[in-house]
């Protein structure tokens, strides 16, 4: 007998409520809303990566840069390169070296790389705070 869950997440309620939680958000946010949500959870990604490199938990570490791989594709695409001045094409770098990087350091157990990201996203979405709080 197989069993159907009302979750596309099967037992595990953590990353059910995780997506309801990021669904919420992403419905009620505005475009420099999202921008910050996706840079929050790009380094909680990259976080879990590290976390999952440093404990050999390979399955989590593959899905977590899978995710931050995938949030940076979405800020590159998101970039408005008519309107964005000379920040459009640094951000659009910063992304492509930054995807670069977390690829790279998914073939090896150092988490160091997916850390050194974090730390630089984390420090973009504080400027991006201050900028909007202004």
């Amino acid at each position: 007998m197989t069993l159907a869950y009302a979750s596309p997440f099967g037992r595990n309620p953590e990353a059910t409520y995780r997506q309801i939680e990021v669904a919420g958000q992403t419905a009620e946010a505005d475009g420099p809303a999202l921008v910050q949500l996706l840079y929050d959870q790009a380094i909680r990604a990259l976080r879990g990566a590290a976390w999952a490199a440093e404990n050999n938990n390979y399955k989590m570490k593959s899905d977590k840069v899978t995710r931050a791989t995938a949030i940076l594709f979405a800020l590159e695409a998101g970039l408005d390169f008519d309107k964005g001045g000379t920040v459009a094409p640094a951000l659009a770098r910063l992304y492509a070296g930054t995807r670069m990087t977390v690829v790279n350091a998914a073939v090896g157990n150092d988490p160091s790389p997916f850390r050194e990201v974090a730390d630089t996203l984390d420090e973009i979405g504080q400027a991006w705070r201050t900028a909007r709080a202004a």
